[in-house]
């Protein structure tokens, strides 16, 4: 498709709301899946760090018992 200004190339033939709505749309969803995910992703590390940590504390608990 050739537009022969700027504000041709904005309107879009008349479509303007259909295709910038359409693109509005698909970014938007694409931040909310980045944000989504990167938020999933710190979650899910600070669970694993926790029962890493979890599990070191058993297991120096179970040492200490056999000292007794």
């Amino acid at each position: 498709m050739h537009f022969d200004t700027f504000s041709d190339f904005l309107a879009m033939g008349g479509y303007a709301t259909y295709v910038w709505g359409a693109f509005g749309a698909t970014f938007l969803s694409l931040f909310w899946i980045l944000f989504s995910s990167l938020g999933k992703r710190r979650q899910l590390l600070k669970e694993i760090e926790q029962k890493m940590a979890r599990e070191e504390r058993i297991k120096k608990a179970k040492t200490m018992e056999n000292t007794l």
